[in-house]
């Protein structure tokens, strides 16, 4: 632990959902630092419920000086999945999840998430220097969430891809699919020397 340098990860922010129909992380907005300050950000997601049954997690990214939520992204996604009974399992590309040059939100999950009082998704999102108005903007997502489903699944699911833009990024936005997300907290984190 000595070796470790000191304030490699740093929490910028904080929200907890309460019945809100979007979430969003806007630089110099709130506390938010969403700029050249870390080449790295990482979202994490923890607990996050659903108000309506097998309502897909998802986000995008906003350009410097622009609106709408609208960024052209490519992406892929597989996954991996298990139901309780043990009788099912699954590691299948997703291509309803991906993107080709699209600027739709961008599927966290590969199934929706479960709205049972026990259900929930967890899981994280890195963004790569979003401020570079040279390059690309990668990014790398991975979330576990119960299935919306009576059969009980746990589904992993990875994804990644790039917003196709030499602007900064400097907003991103999170939601469902469909209704609000009731509860659960994102963490903002700038990472450092990486």
């Amino acid at each position: 632990a000595s070796s470790l340098t000191t304030g490699a990860m740093t929490l910028i922010k904080e929200v907890t959902a309460s019945s809100d129909s979007t979430i969003s992380f806007v630089d110099g907005t709130s506390d938010v630092v969403l700029d050249s300050t870390y080449p790295i950000y990482l979202f994490k997601f923890i607990n996050i419920h659903p108000s309506n049954d097998g309502a897909q997690f998802t986000f995008q990214g906003n350009a410097a000086g622009g609106s709408g939520y609208n960024e052209t992204i490519t992406s892929t996604m597989f996954y991996a999945n298990h139901n309780e009974a043990d009788n099912d399992t699954t590691l299948s590309y997703r291509t309803q999840a991906d993107q080709a040059q699209g600027t739709s939100f961008q599927q966290l999950t590969t199934y929706g998430i479960g709205f049972g009082n026990d259900a929930s998704l967890s899981g994280y999102l890195r963004l790569f220097n979003p401020s570079s108005t040279t390059f690309v903007k990668h990014f790398m997502g991975r979330v576990n969430n119960e299935y919306d489903s009576s059969a009980a699944y746990t589904v992993d699911a990875y994804v990644a891809g790039y917003f196709n833009t030499t602007s900064a990024i400097d907003e991103i936005q999170f939601k469902g699919s469909a209704g609000n997300i009731d509860a659960g907290t994102i963490k903002l984190y700038g990472i450092k020397d990486s």
